[in-house]
């Protein structure tokens, strides 16, 4: 997988160790939570989907994410370039668009399936970026899965919410490029609290016209807001920190695991089983996502540079 950056958090230089009182297992524990509390968040968020369709979902969770951050980051709209402007809300459109894409597809078909189809995303960008053909065993190895989690034929999937999923995916990608580049251009979290207005800004009246009314039931709020600091503020905030005590490329081994958490919170909150096959189908995409991002940095290994900071005039949270 290509290795992720938060927006604003330059991940530590390759082997660094981590630094104060997490301790050695602080950075994996903080990423393991983040990987937890996104993929259980989104098992709540199906189950608040009948309430007020997906669509609807995502806006609340957008929205709330959104004002929280803006709330606590407090970015200064003043000073930027059109270019960062444009870098942010690009990165805003791929996050609104990725969210939504993914919420669609976790309506018709399982989450561990949907998070599976969604991670060969960044997968694809991390082969194409490396450019060497081991990459290809990895990309065969991940096809193969692909073939066993739709049965062989994905007779037994719903075709639509696998190209929902899929197409996630490919925003996911966007995601990844756009987050990087918005995290060299803004200080600390400023860009991640921008982009994630703009996500809220475009989303808010597709989700009226689906839902109208619906978004506004307390009970519905509540879960809304719920699912936007677990699937959203808390995730994020976590690999925040995260990024500044461990190398990018344990990271991103780590968030090849989403899959099996999600296969994992489908099963305890959704009560969606999975069979062998299933498995062992996750099994490989996971695999070739660890294999891919491994081959990656043993490319880069030698000439690692260190890891760039934000230039800016005056130091100013997420």
């Amino acid at each position: 997988m290509a290795q992720p950056e938060v927006a604003g958090a330059p991940a530590a230089p390759e082997g660094a160790a981590p630094k104060g009182r997490w301790g050695a297992f602080g950075p994996v524990g903080l990423v393991l939570g983040g990987c937890v509390s996104v993929q259980f968040g989104a098992a709540v968020a199906v189950t608040l989907m009948p309430r007020a369709g997906a669509v609807g979902v995502v806006t609340l969770r957008l929205v709330f994410a959104a004002i929280v951050l803006l709330v606590v980051c407090r970015p200064k709209l003043r000073g930027h370039s059109r270019a960062d402007w444009g870098t942010v809300v690009a990165f805003g459109v791929a996050m609104g668009g990725m969210n939504m894409l993914f919420y669609q597809a976790a309506a018709r078909i399982p989450l561990g399936p949907a998070v599976t189809l969604e991670v060969l995303g960044p997968l694809a960008l991390s082969v194409l970026a490396s450019r060497r053909l081991v990459n290809a065993l990895w990309a065969g190895l991940a096809l193969c899965g692909v073939f066993l989690l739709g049965g062989g034929g994905f007779g037994g999937l719903d075709l639509v919410g696998a190209a929902f999923a899929v197409s996630a995916g490919g925003m996911w990608a966007a995601y990844i490029v756009f987050s990087a580049r918005t995290g060299r251009r803004f200080p600390q979290a400023d860009g991640l609290a921008l982009a994630m207005g703009v996500a809220a800004v475009l989303s808010l009246p597709i989700g009226i016209a689906e839902s109208g009314s619906k978004l506004v039931v307390p009970t519905t709020l509540a879960l809304g807001a719920a699912v936007a600091v677990m699937s959203s503020v808390l995730p994020y905030t976590l690999e925040l920190l995260a990024l500044r005590r461990m190398p990018a490329s344990t990271f991103a081994v780590m968030m090849s695991l989403e899959p099996a958490i999600a296969a994992l919170a489908g099963f305890l909150i959704l009560d969606q089983a999975l069979s062998a096959l299933g498995a062992l189908a996750i099994a490989l995409v996971i695999a070739a996502s660890i294999g891919a991002v491994r081959t990656q940095v043993g490319r880069g290994r030698a000439k690692l540079p260190e890891p760039e900071t934000v230039k800016r005039p005056v130091p100013e949270v997420k």
